[in-house]
């Protein structure tokens, strides 16, 4: 479902006026007439989709600081943005005290109120990941922390929910990349293991040599460099969670052990000389079709309905492309602060593109994206020009790169004595003659000073001129400057210069 912002205001025309202006700027609305109203909105089952609101402080009634100190005790608190015809001083401190992240006197011209909600909603993605994290850290991630609005994952958030009441195996299947260990984290964080240690392991990178080790622990000295005990992974997670991704990875021998600990909850560690009880919640989950690994003799069919009591399917990223403007929020706001830039957004044609992209690497794919785009952004608005490798495989964008400028004129003009060691005839330009000899270009060899540039400089213009020159085709500008492919990437990526899709 897509993000809504809600405006709150007793005045009908200005009511209409604050609708129809933000839903210019790309957000859908839903409007209020009163406090009481807006409270209402606020405690809806769908109030996770309101992103924002737009308050006004004087209103009969409930009015707007009333509203703020309601909104305290509400478990999903959106940003708020305060509006009144008084300007004063003391009514934006006490909305400031009151939670309100801005504060704007009517009436509010366009270009302030969409600088406000752009800032509104950066904050609210950056205190939304502040939150998944600290919840993720203590064990205490649930479904409403999660961007999953859309249809094809509300089956997955009910299945996950009813999982979460209950301590049954459950087997969560699909594609790499589609947030699989998010799901088993959010299952865990409703249910009354909460708080208790999540633990993971991912089946397919651990040594075939070692997964009993790891899984079930060793004793000390039980084979040749076990030099000190380990208690393994069941052990650590006793009382809580244990998530083993990619369980189809497991080797024929582990399945064994692993049927005996579900079936009696006691692991025989590796020369171990008793076994250990255990009280875990097993999560597993794959990317592969366990039936066929059971038919092809690669895993156990025992096991496999041991681990399929409730089965939860997650749809493909290009199933549920009505997520794309939430996340690509999300992960803007994060990679912006971790990079320390000003991103202010993602334009409009950007996002139509995006949700064009059939996305073969799902989430894992959109979230590598983004953060290349936020290093490659020169701009606060990212556009289709930072994602160039999407722009490529969609029908009907393209990445527009700039034309190399042209050589500055930088030829010296002395007026004074000339310096020592510099002669007026100094060349300020480094000649380039083409192979015709007709249409000769320069690259500037002095500085604004009259300096000499340095070799690092101009080697970059170089650079530059020859992606001009050859319309970006990589293997011909490589060619042409006598250089490698790889060490042609580095340059233009030291440099700021995108490559073209060939």
């Amino acid at each position: 479902m897509p993000k809504r912002v809600l405006v709150v205001d007793d005045d009908p025309a200005q009511r209409r006026i604050l609708e129809e202006t933000i839903k210019r700027f790309g957000y859908l609305v839903e409007t209020a007439e009163g406090g009481d109203q807006a409270l209402a909105a606020l405690k809806a089952d769908n109030a996770g989709d309101i992103c924002l609101i737009l308050l006004d402080l004087v209103m009969p009634g409930t009015d707007g600081m009333a509203v703020l100190s309601a909104m305290r005790s509400l478990p999903r608190k959106p940003p708020a943005i305060v509006q009144t015809a008084n300007g004063s001083i003391d009514a934006a401190i006490g909305a400031m005290r009151a939670g309100a992240v801005d504060f704007v006197v009517k009436p509010v011209s366009p270009e302030r109120l969409e600088v406000s909600v752009k800032n509104a909603l950066k904050i609210e993605a950056l205190a939304g990941e502040i939150t998944r994290m600290k919840a993720t850290a203590s064990g205490n991630l649930g479904f409403a922390d999660l961007i999953a609005g859309s249809e094809a994952m509300k089956r997955v958030i009910d299945l996950g929910k009813r999982a979460a009441s209950s301590s049954i195996p459950v087997l969560i299947e699909g594609e790499s990349g589609v947030g699989k260990e998010m799901i088993a984290r959010a299952i865990q964080g409703e249910s009354a293991r909460r708080s208790k240690p999540f633990i993971t392991v991912n089946c397919g990178a651990i040594p075939e040599n070692l997964v009993e080790s790891i899984l079930f622990g060793h004793e000390k000295g039980s084979f040749t460099g076990a030099s000190e005990k380990r208690i393994g992974k069941f052990v650590e997670a006793d009382s809580g969670t244990l998530f083993l991704d990619e369980i189809g990875e497991l080797p024929l021998d582990a399945q064994v052990k692993l049927l005996r600990a579900l079936q009696e909850g006691e692991i025989d560690p590796v020369g171990g000389k008793q076994p250990v009880k255990v009280d875990i919640r097993l999560i597993s989950a794959t990317n592969q079709n366990l039936i066929n690994l059971v038919q092809e003799g690669r895993f156990r069919e025992d096991l496999y309905y041991r681990l399929n009591v409730f089965p939860i399917w997650v749809p493909p990223f290009r199933e549920r492309l009505e997520d794309v403007p939430e996340l690509v929020r999300h992960f803007t706001a994060r990679f912006a602060a971790e990079e320390g830039k000003r991103i202010d957004g993602i334009d409009a044609e950007a996002t139509a593109m995006l949700q064009r992209y059939s996305w073969p690497g799902n989430i894992r794919q959109l979230e590598n994206a983004v953060f290349r785009a936020v290093v490659l952004a020169d701009t606060p608005m990212l556009t289709v020009n930072e994602f160039p490798q999407v722009a490529a495989h969609v029908e009907g964008y393209a990445v527009t790169v700039p034309p190399a400028p042209a050589p500055k004129d930088l030829t010296p003009r002395f007026e004074g004595p000339v310096m020592l060691g510099q002669s007026a005839d100094t060349p300020a330009t480094i000649h380039v003659p083409s192979t015709n000899g007709k249409d000769a270009v320069g690259i500037a060899a002095l500085s604004d000073t009259g300096d000499i540039r340095s070799l690092e400089a101009v080697e970059a213009d170089m650079i530059r001129l020859a992606f001009g020159r050859y319309r970006g085709r990589m293997t011909e500008i490589a060619k042409r400057l006598g250089i490698g492919r790889s060490t042609l990437y580095r340059k233009m990526r030291e440099i700021g210069l995108e490559a073209r899709a060939n």
